[in-house]
């Protein structure tokens, strides 16, 4: 049996994001059976989890990037002007 492209590889996020919203527009538009809802339900849950993991694997390196700087960030990525006493 042959498998399904989002388990042969490691997907990107944005790749993941793409096939949920493709999943999500068949089955609202009714283009798939009820069986291939389901099937198509619990792929869309796998990618959820995914995009979750993705995410994460982001936020900790945005962190250790974040502590290994000097010091701290500010919005945008620019770094935050040294107070004057």
């Amino acid at each position: 049996m042959a498998e399904k492209k989002t388990e042969k590889k490691k997907i990107t996020f944005e790749g993941a994001l793409a096939r949920l919203e493709q999943i999500v527009a068949q089955i609202e538009e009714g283009e798939v059976s009820l069986e291939e809802s389901i099937d198509k339900y619990a792929e869309g849950i796998k990618l959820i989890k995914q995009c979750r993991t993705i995410l994460d694997s982001a936020e900790k390196k945005i962190q250790i990037l974040a502590k290994a700087d000097d010091g701290p960030l500010a919005v945008g990525g620019e770094p935050e002007a040294p107070e004057q006493k």
